[in-house]
């Protein structure tokens, strides 16, 4: 499988060893974003020179999921995918279909139930990462992860409101909130994973560092949407609640993300979910692209 073909499907069930933790992206569906709507610093011309990006349809692939991180026979998963529902393509939207479902079968294959879970670790709350915390299991009428704590950000669950004019209602907050606890910049949430506040996506947006053995990874959430962009951190996406502030933490990530212990996941990007920002080889000036990574 070439990389450009990866670059134009959703991923599948795909893990990473780093030291003692094992870290597993799990599946639940895919969305399609018009490119230019939703990286509205973009044109024509840059699309044009890049279509290994793009699907048969000409949008953008985003990947939608969650990552288990597992160690010590404990299991924490960070976001939890868009749930068991689908919405169709709307015109003038940024966003075309989006669908989701597959991540309890997912979580099956890699070995784990949902009530193993004993926290889901929520990047920011918008639909596509709160999915099965607030959706009740299918059939049931409970919540899915029926042991776990919902950790959230202070600085995120304080602005909750904001996300409202994101699809997030009332409704879903009201689900959580019985489940959430929230936690400061830079605490240690679970064995070797510690907080990193990377507002500007949301008020409160945050990613979450793995350390073990020596190396880490950063799941970054939404602070970048798509592998161009970190050839282009100045590029924001349309749903970015400060788009100067994501930029400004784009930048300092790509940077931690070129270093040589380093490691990113990336949950929408496509298939190529865990990977390191590269420099360029053929001259300078030209910064840097995503260069996936499998083991």
């Amino acid at each position: 499988m070439s990389h450009d073909e990866r670059l134009r499907r959703p991923a599948g069930l795909r893990s990473l060893h780093l030291g003692e933790t094992k870290v597993t992206y799990i599946p639940d569906g895919a969305v399609q974003l018009v490119p230019r709507r939703w990286l509205p610093g973009t044109t024509d011309k840059v699309w044009a020179a890049h279509p290994e990006y793009l699907d048969t349809t000409g949008h953008l692939v985003g990947s939608i999921g969650g990552l288990l991180v597992e160690r010590d026979g404990r299991a924490l998963l960070i976001d939890a995918g868009f749930g068991p529902q689908s919405l169709p393509a709307e015109p003038g939207n940024p966003h075309g279909a989006i669908q989701g479902g597959a991540l309890l079968d997912n979580l099956a294959a890699a070995g784990r139930r949902p009530e193993e879970i004993e926290a889901v670790a929520i990047t920011h709350l918008h639909l596509d990462h709160l999915g099965w915390a607030w959706h009740p299991a299918p059939g049931t009428g409970r919540p899915v992860f029926t042991g776990a704590a919902y950790l959230v950000a202070e600085a995120e669950w304080s602005q909750r409101h904001l996300t409202e004019a994101h699809g997030t209602s009332k409704e879903m907050l009201s689900a959580l909130e019985p489940q959430v606890r929230t936690f400061a910049a830079g605490e240690e949430i679970f064995p070797g994973v510690r907080a990193l506040p990377t507002p500007g996506h949301t008020a409160g947006h945050t990613a979450y560092v793995i350390s073990s053995g020596g190396r880490r990874l950063i799941a970054f959430g939404d602070a970048l949407h798509s592998p161009i962009q970190v050839a282009h951190p100045e590029w924001s996406a349309v749903s970015d609640h400060d788009a100067e502030q994501s930029a400004g933490f784009r930048r300092d990530l790509v940077a931690e993300l070129a270093r040589p212990d380093t490691l990113g996941y990336g949950v929408h990007f496509a298939d190529v979910v865990f990977g390191q920002a590269a420099v360029h080889p053929d001259g300078e000036g030209r910064g840097h692209f995503w260069r996936p990574v499998s083991a």
